[in-house]
């Protein structure tokens, strides 16, 4: 049985409204965050992040404990465009995220605004870079968000996770926390298809599918924070990568 759907109407509505409030919030950003504490942003990004679900028609689940500070590293797994907005909606961090995403229309200017940092990633000196980057703002006791996976994916599978970016918090002594993301139809319980963001699939085409959702359910998953005991960087993420797995009810991903 498919999900319901909500009417081109108020798909539309929800549309005008959301673009009212990304506009807000980059005039927030612009007007307000360069006279703010770090806390005060933070709280600023959680709440706009929240009202930006609501008018999305999207419940936000949380399960498990958000990390009340850093430093600590995030690491999700990936399926839509809508992926940092739900994190920040739990609790707001530092995201990575590829360079491509600068230049979407309106949102690109808003996700730069709140601190995210761009990685090339078919660049490995850019890699480093970021990496650089990481250890700082882990030893300044920040919360840094990555998606290993590199890309989005079907919520059916994980992707294999990327190591590169573990190192940050190897060199940093600090924590690695797994977060498994997924979209729920609240009526069935079952996984929701609308906020995918894969293969083919334009940005416009998505936030489509996810103004037209009705009952959508967006559920971030904590799990316990761990630090790397001995392990380098791949085995590290291959035991990360099980976790989300396991955290997300998916069969344990090959090595």
């Amino acid at each position: 049985m498919s999900a319901a759907r909500a009417s081109p109407l108020v798909a539309a509505w929800r549309a005008v409204r959301a673009l009212a409030h990304v506009l807000g919030g980059l005039w927030t950003i612009r007007s307000e965050f360069g006279r703010l504490t770090p806390a005060q942003c933070e709280l600023l990004v959680r709440e706009w992040s929240r009202q930006m679900l609501r008018i999305l028609g999207a419940e936000l689940v949380v399960r498990g404990t958000p990390p009340a500070q850093g430093p600590v590293l995030l690491v999700a797994n990936h399926v839509s465009w809508l992926d940092i907005l739900v994190m920040n909606a739990a609790q707001p961090a530092r995201f990575i995220s590829k360079a491509d995403v600068k230049h979407w229309p309106v949102l690109g200017a808003l996700i730069t605004g709140v601190g995210t940092l761009y990685i090339e990633r078919e660049n490995r000196r850019d890699a480093m870079r970021v990496v650089h980057q990481m250890v700082e703002r882990l030893r300044a006791h920040d919360s840094i968000a990555v998606f290993p996976e590199g890309t989005t994916g079907d919520g059916r599978a994980l992707l294999p996770f990327h190591a590169n970016l573990f190192q940050a918090a190897i060199s940093a002594n600090a924590p690695v926390l797994p977060v498994a993301l997924a979209f729920v139809d609240a009526a069935s319980g079952q996984r929701s298809d609308a906020p995918l963001f894969i293969g083919d699939t334009t940005l416009l085409a998505s936030l489509w599918s996810t103004l037209r959702a009705s009952g959508l359910q967006a559920v971030v998953y904590y799990g316990e924070p761990q630090f790397c005991q001995g392990r380098d960087r791949r085995a590290w993420a291959q035991d990360v990568r099980a976790e989300v797995a396991q955290m997300l009810g998916l069969a344990p991903p090959d090595s």
